[in-house]
């Protein structure tokens, strides 16, 4: 059986979408599931659109979602180099070899008289395609003589590569995900295939030269590129590689949380959600938003994005890497498109985080402690958001919900102040003082088991003493239950808060 080879081929043009992360995913799935390799090839022939710090940006963004790359830019590999740019010399040789096989020619028309055409077509009510209908009436080598085209070639005229795409021809085409699919080629127009202005190839000669070269076996890629399909099955005939071609899987669009259209920056921006990997700064300023930045981790993530447009088959909706690399199938790939869902990805998260041992959560919790001037052991970091991890969906809740673990409250809560600062209670909490300062044995439970036998016999409520207790340490009606709090802080900071509370707050009358 041919190996398995995939590849995943952006381009620089900008950050890496989540469509984009998801075609990485299911080529790193698939490749994995069948023992195959992963390559990544960085498509930057088109230098007009060339973004600096992009490529290093779609890198990033795949090591952070723990997509490995077997091959490629960054790694290596037999195929090198992996980046088109760096293979300029490459092409020229097969575009040529296309044309003196007369399944291409030279053009060099101008756009003046291409807008003639235009032109003449509008007039007579039809939509202009550069095709087999006009080429051999413009400047080609289709027209020209053979002297002619390389008089223009060698005195620097600027000319392009077309292909000569058949008349009247049914191109018979097969898809893992849509079946098998014919389209007629007169319906088709001729695709520049190479540029003399910057002698670099288009993606449509590149990608098949490559992925010839690189001996990939499956192309899977986004939906956008279905309609090439048949200039890249015609390619792949003309260049004598039919019997060594790859299989194509063609992947269903992200659509917008509304269901209708693309998911689009725009849509992550009117609604409140990133749509990239990673936060990302353009060389203009501009800023955009990025799940790790926004507090998701990596698994939940690639998680959510696994399930957008596969199905397992099963209800099982928590996988991990290992079980969706076991699970995966393409034949399980929807062909409609998958209507992303920010509060479904937010639940994904929670599950993640709540599910994270003490020891897992304190290196997300120590940067955060830091950025407050906090220094601990990773020991009391990943404690304090262990307590609360159950109240947590990203990781920039950390803070908010573990923030009175590290920090006296200087303010309190005017509506906890109100209903609890008043009447017996500041007399109650001056005696609870006397009790926790008696207590030697600190831990939650002791503290606990002494707390309420004091209780019991001062015929106190529960609540009352405990929302009292809670205004002193924490400041604010939100937190665990107080014994996670006064074993957590230690007996010294609960007396020294409740000392702060009983000395700066006038009892409310």
């Amino acid at each position: 059986m041919r190996e398995v080879r995939v590849r995943f081929a952006p381009s620089p043009t900008g950050p890496l979408h989540i469509g984009g992360v998801r075609t990485a995913l299911y080529n790193y799935l698939f490749a994995r599931r069948h023992g195959g390799k992963m390559i990544l090839r960085i498509e930057d022939t088109d230098s007009q659109r060339f973004v600096p710090g992009a490529e290093e940006y779609i890198i990033e963004s795949l090591k952070w979602c723990g997509i490995e790359i077997d091959e490629g830019v960054g790694v290596g590999g037999p195929h090198a180099p992996y980046r088109q740019s760096e293979r300029r010399e490459i092409y020229l040789k097969y575009a040529k070899q296309l044309v003196d096989a007369d399944w291409a020619y030279y053009a060099f028309d101008t756009p003046e008289e291409l807008d003639v055409l235009r032109k003449e077509a509008e007039e007579a009510g039809k939509t202009f395609a550069y095709n087999y209908e006009v080429r051999e009436k413009l400047p080609t080598s289709l027209s020209l003589s053979k002297e002619e085209v390389e008089a223009r070639i060698a005195r620097g005229d600027q000319w392009v590569v077309r292909f000569k795409m058949p008349e009247n021809e049914i191109v018979k085409m097969d898809d893992l995900i849509r079946g098998h699919v014919e389209v007629n080629t007169s319906t088709l127009d001729d695709k520049v295939l190479y540029k003399s202005v910057d002698a670099l190839p288009t993606y449509h000669l590149a990608n098949i030269v490559d992925d010839h070269l690189m001996e990939v076996s499956h192309v899977i890629r986004g939906e956008e590129w279905l309609p090439s399909l048949p200039l890249h099955y015609l390619l792949y005939r003309a260049f004598g590689w039919t019997d060594t071609q790859p299989e194509f899987a063609h992947l269903p669009l992200l659509l917008k949380p509304t269901g209708s259209g693309k998911l689009s920056k725009r849509d992550g921006d009117k609604m409140g959600f990133p749509v990239f990997p990673l936060f990302w700064t353009a060389p203009t300023g501009e800023t955009s938003r990025g799940y790790r930045e926004d507090g998701y981790l990596a698994e939940a993530f690639i998680n959510m994005l696994s399930l957008l447009g596969w199905n397992p088959g099963t209800e099982q909706e928590i996988f991990s890497m290992q079980e969706l690399i076991d699970s995966f199938s393409l034949d399980r790939v929807s062909k409609a498109g998958a209507r992303f869902q920010p509060d479904k990805a937010k639940w994904f998260n929670a599950q993640y985080m709540h599910s994270l041992s003490d020891e897992q959560l304190a290196p997300f919790m120590q940067p955060i402690l830091r950025e407050h001037g906090i220094e601990v052991t990773d020991e009391v970091a990943g404690k304090a958001a262990g307590i609360m991890k159950e109240r947590m969906t990203l990781v920039t809740d950390m803070w908010d919900l573990t923030s009175f673990f590290f920090v006296a409250p200087t303010e309190y809560e005017e509506k906890l102040v109100k209903k609890q600062w008043k009447g017996d209670n500041p007399a109650m909490l001056k005696a609870l003082r006397g009790v926790l300062e008696a207590i030697e044995d600190f831990s939650k439970e002791n503290t606990e088991a002494v707390v309420r036998a004091w209780i019991e016999a001062e015929g106190y409520s529960l609540g009352q003493v405990m929302n009292t207790l809670r205004l002193a340490l924490v400041g604010a009606g939100k937190g665990p239950g107080m014994f996670d709090v006064t074993e957590f802080i230690g007996k010294a900071e609960c007396l020294k808060r409740i000392d702060s509370l009983v000395n700066n707050v006038t009892p409310v009358e």
